[in-house]
């Protein structure tokens, strides 16, 4: 097979200049200076007129190589591209492409002589100049070859991909006349069907299964009756198939003349093709007979069809169809392949390639004829003794009861499919398993008390005899007592009683032991604790939290001391008093001076404020706890109590912190980006040299 949609993509001439000049751009060294060394100027110009010289005939080798060579490919294949693209002119296509590879080759050697002989930076450049833009110029040149070239590959990437040696049905004929229709029918191609003629202007591929084998079907344009110079490009394209790929034809008629064409004419067609018939199995398809009979021909036209079947040198068989109704479409089809089938294993047999078969073959037979006719069959002996347990098997199972179904192979199992449409179908039939437990014993297989453990039931478990056993136990409790001299029973019961107290006490020990220690753990974990934020609490809830919480004689929480605002309200209150009762003296007819009522109230607003700021920084001493009083505190602070670990936690807060500082984010979620083309990086010259000049 042809791979086709391999062919690279051609680039136009100008593309392809840019493209050389600018790999040649980028593969070789940019910074030369007029104080090197005269040969180290040398080498760095012949590097790039080399390099620029071998990325050409590296892409243009690649053309050659990849584009088809008609005179190495199939002839089926070679005839099509000369019935699409011309041979002549593809043919001259690549013959420039070659000859522009071979003119950039001696430019390039021409240059790299005259290179030894420059002796200065800039002759060399020069030199390198001229010899890029001869080799440019000569590209140039190939426009229109390279564009042609480029609608070629468009094309043949679009070509199915037919194998001509492959088994192959083949179908032609007038235009309109079914073809297509057929071809949908029998293949998995999906072809478009329409009621005008030359619907189908190319080759079209559909592959169907036939024996377990793979078939390809070609549908092939319509051809007119006309002389083979007068044909156009779609006409040729089904000549090439008939041609030159071995093959089952399947040439279609139609009876009802729909087409457009009459069945003499239909005939003058089949009689002009007929050289491409030569050699090949041919069968003749009267389609469309649910339009018209075959019976309602004429007699002329029955023996224009009767005509058709002779002078052949191989036997031609007519076949009535109707592909509309799909009738006769599988006769033609297994016709057609099984005459097929038999040309090539003729074919196959008749080859040279048999003879070397039959010398490596050795078939053995038995020299005395008597014992080859006596030959039975030899079956080991595991087989025969598997066939009579399965036997013996089926023949126990039948007499107990086992439903069985006679078959014309002999016994048969019934299966509990079919168990299920006898006795009413899905969702009637509820299947019994229970038959198909394996067991050791199968009376248990329907057992109403399921087991539960061990192959054992509750059944299991039930002791006849309990009863008695219970009275034995209590007569054995009775003289244990009386070999105790504990036969009263007030006074068993009362060391019971005894007993009893003594167990209470020391569970009430361990119960009050067990509360002191989870309220001692309490205490020590009190402010380690996360603080729920929720609400705001009261200084009278704490006070009673924290009452709740006192074991012993301990000293009443110092309510003052505990929270500094209380302070601050009981000094604003003084003042406040001290300057009403001024105030008031001053209503009485005290006077008062007011420089003085400006100063109390300068230093009671400090006060006031001095009060706020110790409150608010202070931490009081309760039970040996420390309360801080201030609003909010660190998080790290309220969930971690020991120091060390704090210490830690800021650290590693620190240290995840500097990633998104050095980035200058705001925080976490902070994507913006504030110059999108920063210009130090969008100014001045490019590291590999100028944009100017290459």
């Amino acid at each position: 097979m042809y791979k086709f949609k391999e062919i690279q993509t051609v680039p136009p001439a100008d593309a392809m200049i840019d493209i050389i000049l600018s790999k040649t751009n980028r593969k070789t060294p940019t910074v030369v200076h007029p104080g090197y060394k005269i040969s180290r100027i040398r080498n760095f110009y012949l590097r790039k007129i080399k390099f620029c010289q071998s990325a050409y005939a590296e892409k243009f080798q690649d053309m050659l190589s990849q584009f088809p060579r008609l005179d190495d490919i199939h002839p089926f294949y070679a005839d099509l591209c000369n019935v699409l693209y011309d041979r002549d002119h593809y043919k001259l296509a690549l013959g420039q492409i070659s000859t522009t590879k071979n003119i950039i080759d001696n430019c390039a050697k021409d240059y790299v002589r005259m290179m030894k002989f420059a002796d200065s930076l800039y002759r060399c450049k020069m030199l390198k100049r001229a010899a890029l833009g001869r080799m440019c110029t000569a590209v140039k040149k190939l426009g229109p070859s390279l564009k042609y070239l480029e609608e070629v590959r468009q094309h043949l990437s679009r070509l199915p991909s037919i194998n001509p040696t492959t088994r192959t049905l083949i179908l032609t004929g007038f235009p309109n006349v079914g073809k297509s229709s057929f071809m949908n029918t029998v293949t998995n191609a999906n072809v478009d069907v329409q009621p005008y003629a030359f619907t189908t202007k190319s080759l079209f591929l559909g592959h169907m299964d036939y024996r377990y084998t793979r078939w390809q079907v070609i549908d092939t344009p319509g051809i007119l009756d006309h002389a083979l110079e007068e044909r156009n490009t779609i006409e040729m394209q089904a000549v090439t198939a008939l041609a030159h790929i071995p093959a089952t034809i399947l040439y279609f008629m139609d009876i009802s003349e729909t087409c457009g064409r009459n069945l003499r004419e239909q005939v003058n067609l089949f009689n002009s093709l007929k050289p491409l018939f030569r050699g090949k199995p041919l069968l003749i398809i009267v389609n469309k007979i649910d339009l018209r009979k075959m019976d309602d021909l004429q007699p002329e036209e029955k023996a224009l069809l009767e005509s058709m079947t002779k002078d052949m040198e191989n036997e031609v068989t007519l076949f009535p169809v109707s592909v509309q109704q799909k009738e006769g479409v599988d006769a033609v089809r297994t016709k057609a392949c099984d005459l097929l089938l038999s040309r090539r294993i003729d074919s196959k047999i008749n080859s040279s390639k048999v003879d070397a078969i039959k010398n490596r073959i050795f078939i053995a037979e038995p020299t005395n004829p008597s014992i080859a006719s006596k030959r039975p069959p030899c079956i080991p002996e595991s087989v025969v003794l598997q066939q009579q347990q399965q036997a013996s098997a089926s023949s126990s199972s039948s007499s107990a009861g086992t439903t069985q179904a006679t078959s014309a192979e002999g016994t048969k199992r019934v299966l509990e499919k079919d168990l299920q449409e006898e006795h009413g179908g899905a969702g009637v039939y509820v299947a019994d398993w229970n038959k198909e437990w394996q067991l050791s014993n199968s009376n248990w297989k329907y057992d109403e008390i399921p087991e539960i453990m061990d192959g054992m039931n509750v059944a299991d478990f039930i002791d006849t005899n309990i009863l008695e056993k219970l009275a034995k136990l209590e007569e054995e409790e009775r003289a244990e007592l009386l070999a105790e001299g504990l036969e009263d029973t007030e006074q068993v019961l009362k060391s019971w009683q005894d007993c009893e107290k003594e167990i209470g006490l020391m569970h009430r020990a361990i119960k009050a032991k067990q509360n002191a220690n989870r309220d001692r753990k309490a205490r020590n974990a009190m402010g380690t604790g996360g603080i729920e934020r929720k609400r705001n609490k009261s200084l009278k809830e704490v006070v009673e939290r924290l009452e709740k919480r006192t074991i012993g004689e301990e000293k009443p929480v110092n309510v003052e001391k505990l929270r500094g605002r209380s302070k601050v309200r009981k000094r604003l209150n003084r003042d406040e008093e001290e300057t009403g009762g001024k105030k008031r003296k001053a209503d009485d007819g005290t006077a008062m001076d007011v420089d003085n009522d400006k100063k109390s109230a300068k230093r009671t607003s400090k006060s006031l404020m001095r009060s706020r700021t110790a409150g608010r920084s202070k931490s009081v001493k309760v039970r040996g706890l420390s309360v801080h009083t201030d609003r909010s505190q660190s998080r790290i602070a309220t969930s971690i109590g020991r120091p060390e670990l704090q210490e830690k936690a800021e650290k590693e807060k620190r240290k995840a912190g500097k990633v998104r500082n050095k980035e200058a984010r705001k925080g976490e979620g902070d994507r913006h980006i504030p110059d999108f083309k920063p210009k130090h990086l969008f100014t001045g010259k490019r590291s590999i040299g100028k944009t100017d000049r290459r």
